[in-house]
C-alpha cells in the first residue's frame, strides 16, 4: 500500500477517534467514517459492516440472507431468545444507527412531556417512532424500555466503531515507524552501493520488479538475482584466490564459487567488532547456503523452487541488509586508510 494512502488513512483514524472521545459529531455520521478508513485499507468486508452500520442492514420478504446475516454476528449486532418451546433462536438490530438514536432521542423527549400530558406506545410495535397522547395514563415503562435498549444497542455501536479504529490506529503508526526505520537504512545502504557497486542497484531494481509479479518463477528469477548480486559483491572486495590457513590448521576454499567464504573472510580481516562478525557472518553463511541450494535445484531442472512471494521477499531483505552491512564496513576501512595516508 502505497505511503500518500497510509497517512490519509492514519490522519483519517485520529480524526474518528476524537470525534468520539470528544462527541464531536453523530454515531452514524463516525459509522460513514470509519467506513472510508476500512476501504483506505482495502478492508472490504469492515467497510461494508460500516456502511450498513449507518444506513441499516437490509432484508428481504423471506428474511436475511445468509450473508447478511453473517455481517450482523461479525459486527456483534445478533442476540438469542428464548422461544415458547425454550429453543434459544438468534435475532438481529438491523436498524442503521441513525434510527436508534432518533428513537432515543423521541423517547426521551416523550417522558418528558409526559410530565403535562399523557402519552402512550402502540403495545404491537414498541419500538415505533410515534407516540399518541391518550387520556388514560402514561406508559411510562414502555419509553424506558426504549430509552434502555437503544442506550444500550447505541453503547455498543460506539464501542464496536471505537475498537476498530483504535486498533487500525496503532497498526498504522506501527507501519509508519517501521517506515521510517527501513527508510533510514535503505538511504545509508542505497548510498553506499552507489559509491562501491553502482551496479548492484539495477540489480536490485530487476529483482523488485519481479517480485511484485504473481508469476512464482519470477520470484525464484528475483531469488538468483540476490546470489549474483553477493557473487559480485565478493568478487569486487575479495577477488577469488588461494585457500586460507585458519589457525587450527585447517584451510578454507577461497576460489570463484566460494563466494560467502570470501565475504566471510573480508569481514573477519576487516571488522574489529566480534559482534558484527557473529550476526553478519552465521547470516552470511545462513542465507549463502539457501541460496546456492535454491541454484542447485534449478540446475537440476526444477524451476518453481519458491513457493511464496513472502519467502521471496525474505530472501531479498536479508540479501539488502547484508550488502548494505558488508559495503558500510568497506567504507569505514576505506576511510580509515584514508587517515593513515
Amino acid at each position: 500500500m502505497k505511503n500518500n494512502v497510509l497517512d490519509q488513512a492514519l490522519q483519517l483514524s485520529e480524526e474518528i477517534l476524537s470525534n468520539i472521545e470528544l462527541n464531536e459529531i453523530s454515531l452514524s455520521n463516525i459509522a460513514l467514517k470509519t467506513s472510508r478508513l476500512a476501504r483506505l485499507l482495502d478492508d472490504f468486508e469492515k467497510q461494508k459492516i460500516f456502511q450498513y452500520e449507518a444506513s441499516g442492514y437490509p432484508s428481504t420478504p423471506n428474511g436475511i440472507n445468509p450473508d447478511i446475516f453473517s455481517l450482523l454476528q461479525k459486527s456483534n449486532r445478533t442476540y438469542f431468545k428464548k422461544e415458547k418451546d425454550n429453543e434459544l433462536k438468534e435475532y438481529a438490530h438491523r436498524k442503521s444507527i441513525e434510527q436508534y438514536e432518533n428513537e432515543l432521542l423521541s423517547a426521551k423527549e416523550s417522558i418528558y412531556v409526559s410530565k403535562d400530558a399523557d402519552v402512550s406506545v402502540s403495545s404491537s410495535n414498541p419500538y415505533q417512532n410515534v407516540y399518541a397522547p391518550i387520556g388514560n395514563g402514561l406508559e411510562r415503562k414502555s419509553l424506558r424500555d426504549i430509552i434502555s435498549n437503544n442506550s444500550e444497542i447505541i453503547a455498543s455501536r460506539k464501542s464496536y466503531i471505537y475498537d476498530y479504529v483504535l486498533e487500525k490506529n496503532y497498526e498504522l503508526k506501527y507501519s509508519n515507524f517501521n517506515s521510517d526505520i527501513f527508510t533510514r537504512t535503505q538511504l545509508k545502504v542505497d548510498s553506499a552501493m552507489m559509491d562501491i557497486l553502482p551496479e548492484t542497484i539495477k540489480k536490485f531494481t530487476s529483482v523488485y520488479s519481479n517480485l511484485l509479479s504473481e508469476n512464482d518463477e519470477d520470484w525464484s528469477n528475483a531469488v538468483h538475482s540476490c546470489r549474483r548480486i553477493l557473487q559480485d559483491l565478493a568478487d569486487k572486495i575479495y577477488p577469488a584466490r588461494e585457500p586460507k590457513e585458519l589457525p587450527n590448521g585447517k584451510k578454507i576454499s577461497l576460489g570463484v564459487e566460494q563466494y560467502i567464504n570470501r565475504l566471510i573472510a573480508y569481514i573477519e580481516e576487516h571488522s574489529d567488532s566480534s559482534r558484527f562478525e557473529e550476526i553478519v557472518g552465521s547470516n552470511l553463511k545462513y542465507i549463502g547456503e539457501r541460496l546456492d541450494s535454491l541454484f542447485n535445484a534449478v540446475q537440476k531442472g526444477s524451476h518453481k523452487v519458491i513457493s511464496t512471494q513472502d519467502e521471496a521477499d525474505r530472501y531479498v531483505i536479508y540479501t539488502y541488509l547484508i550488502v548494505g552491512d558488508i559495503l558500510r564496513l568497506k567504507a569505514d576501512v576505506e576511510s580509515k586508510i584514508e587517515i593513515v595516508k
